[in-house]
């Protein structure tokens, strides 16, 4: 029962592509290379990931091709993190944002040898965009590329110290390094905005002429070299400005944009921070995964008292249960939201990019890590102290999801301009979502709860909207948007808990196995229960819930965590992870013994004290 449920659930969680897309990256972390190696310090970490990324280039295919197949790009933002967060970053970094924008942008005969040596990876590719003192806000940065026509190239300086690039991997310089440096570009006494340029950082030896770098602070797990950068008026050459159709010279050397506005064309150059929303949320999705399955497969294996009892599996406990089974149900509501997101971008034109595709991946991009970052953090506590060591992962774990809450745009500024986006849109004689009667409903209908969560998104948005559009007292447009910001982020919220409650719903339906669709049912149903009881008060205020259904929520959820606990193996089996693969003590099958191996404890010495004591 367990293999034939846990098989439909792979096909759902990975969208049926497991096989042709995921499985030869599974394999490829069982290579010795992905080993655990203790006692490194953060320079020694740093390289090594550098050391695994190259092992991952060479087993796959090459970027260029990765990048034409966007489920390929996403599956490998999922799994290198999972036995190393800081490989994840480094082949992020330089598949999806650095060689992406070069092959969108500079996929030119008179820059073959630079892509050739990027897609060889002979040179790792930063990618330099943030600034030091313009951090969300990358339109305004004040890195400057002046051309010069007598020599046809531009000049590359960093004006003051607001205008360092910041976090890009600038400083192993024994690391070859060809990086993506957003600037703005100066010709003919304009400025034209910001456009990609590809500029050697580094030869493999030292930092090029011009180029200057200091370590950021060091970070906890991932030592990767991340920098300050900056550059006193460093010459690049008129071919490496990454134009695409973004403008170009003409004959007499005169840089011409192309038509359109300068935001279009800004847009335009960053465009490979869509799908990077998605490889973040890959990633985040993933180690979420990971860490239920440790925390899941460990709590049956932790032994514990009870009243009248001894050698209790901690999982028996109800509080237990409610903790990871409710982890459990946002790590599979997550993978579906982001599924539906991914079968979205990839069926749309890059060159006609709707709002509402921009609208999803942003909400999927923001609610995934957020979610994630919660699971992880609740399977840590629940793992006890053998949750805090990184040899059991989850904890490393904690350490990514604090970058990818802020990698590609960081969420809650992320969300609010989609929040305000959306809000700009409304029209308010759309017909309303009704709200569910609660009459004689059943807690565990998932039909009503979604009904439920759309109507909360629905009037979240009327009263947003309404409040904008409000004229009646003098006030400016950000005191009208900061008096309603947190009602809009409430909004964008629910629209993607509701989407994903929608996948969720969707899913059963298609599996045939009938203990699959029971458990995912179940699980669909706690998902649903959990984010109606956080806003319980809100739903009661509106008559969605009773206040007899209010207090009974705590005892509905408790109930379908009894009912999910036999079905706990074929639901983490989806995910095809497996304790060798992850090498985490905690996930063995014998805990103890696989802890005792890594740490070399209770051996012959230590025993023939133990028997002597």
């Amino acid at each position: 029962m367990t293999s034939s449920a846990s098989a439909e659930l792979s096909r759902l969680l990975f969208d049926g592509r497991y096989e042709q897309t995921h499985q030869d990256l599974h394999e490829l972390l069982l290579d010795p290379v992905f080993d655990p190696r203790e006692g490194l310090n953060m320079t020694e970490a740093g390289k090594l990931a550098y050391e695994r990324s190259r092992a991952v280039h060479a087993a796959l295919e090459r970027p260029r091709e990765i990048l034409a197949d966007p489920w390929r790009l996403f599956a490998l933002a999922e799994w290198p993190s999972l036995v190393d967060v800081s490989t994840f970053s480094l082949l992020m970094v330089h598949y999806n944002l650095a060689f992406g924008t070069v092959v969108e942008h500079g996929d030119r005969e008179d820059l073959k040898d630079l892509f050739d040596e990027l897609d060889r990876l002979d040179s790792f590719s930063p990618y330099m965009a943030t600034e030091l003192g313009y951090g969300n806000n990358v339109a305004a940065l004040r890195t400057e590329a002046v051309y010069d026509p007598a020599t046809e190239t531009f000049v590359l300086n960093t004006p003051d110290a607001l205008a360092q690039k910041y976090m890009s991997y600038s400083g192993f310089r024994d690391v070859p390094k060809l990086a993506v440096v957003m600037a703005r570009l100066k010709a003919d006494g304009k400025d034209h905005g910001v456009y990609p340029f590809l500029v050697r950082i580094s030869d493999g030896k030292q930092l090029c002429e011009g180029v200057h770098a200091a370590p950021c602070p060091e970070k906890p797990v991932q030592g990767l070299d991340n920098g300050l950068t900056w550059f006193d008026h460093v010459r690049v050459p008129r071919r490496q400005l990454l134009h695409g159709d973004m403008g170009g010279f003409d004959d007499d050397g005169v840089f011409r944009p192309a038509s359109g506005n300068r935001r279009k064309r800004f847009l335009r150059a960053m465009n490979r921070i869509l799908p990077g929303r998605l490889c973040v949320s890959s990633a985040a999705a993933g180690a979420g995964r990971a860490s239920v399955y440790i925390a899941l497969r460990f709590a049956a294996q932790r032994l514990t008292n009870a009243p009248g009892r001894n050698d209790l599996p901690i999982i028996e406990y109800r509080s237990h249960q409610l903790a990871l089974y409710t982890a459990l149900s946002r790590t599979y509501a997550m993978t579906l939201l982001l599924n539906h997101a991914k079968r979205q971008f990839t069926a749309t034109p890059r060159d006609a990019v709707p709002a509402e595709l921009n609208h999803l991946v942003s909400i999927t991009k923001a609610l995934s890590t957020w979610e994630m970052t919660d699971v992880v953090a609740t399977c840590r506590e629940r793992c006890g102290a053998q949750g805090i060591f990184s040899a059991n992962r989850i904890a490393d774990y904690g350490s990514l999801l604090q970058g990818l809450v802020t990698a590609e745009g960081d969420n809650q500024v992320l969300l609010a301009t989609t929040a305000g986006q959306i809000i700009a849109q409304y029209d308010d004689s759309a017909e309303p979502a009704p709200a569910p009667d609660p009459a004689g409903r059943d807690l565990g209908d998932l039909a009503f709860l979604v009904a439920a969560v759309r109507h909360r998104e629905a009037e979240l948005l009327r009263e947003a909207a309404a409040a904008m559009a409000d004229d009646t007292g003098d006030r400016t447009y950000f005191e009208a948007w900061n008096g309603t910001i947190n009602t809009g982020l409430e909004m964008a919220r629910a629209r993607g808990v509701r989407s994903a409650l929608e996948c969720f719903a969707a899913g059963v339906g298609t599996l045939e196995d009938e203990s699959a669709r029971t458990a995912l049912g179940l699980l669909a149903a706690l998902y649903g229960l959990s984010e109606v009881r956080r806003d319980a008060g809100w739903y009661l205020a509106r008559g969605v819930l009773t206040a007899e259904q209010v207090e009974r929520l705590p005892r509905e959820a408790d109930t379908l965590c009894a009912r999910l606990q036999p079905y706990t193996d074929a639901l983490i089996g989806g995910f095809n992870l497996s304790p060798e693969l992850l090498r985490a003590p905690i996930a063995a099958d014998d805990y103890v013994s696989a802890f005792q191996q890594r740490t070399g404890a209770f051996g012959p010495a230590a025993g023939a004290v133990a028997e002597g004591s």
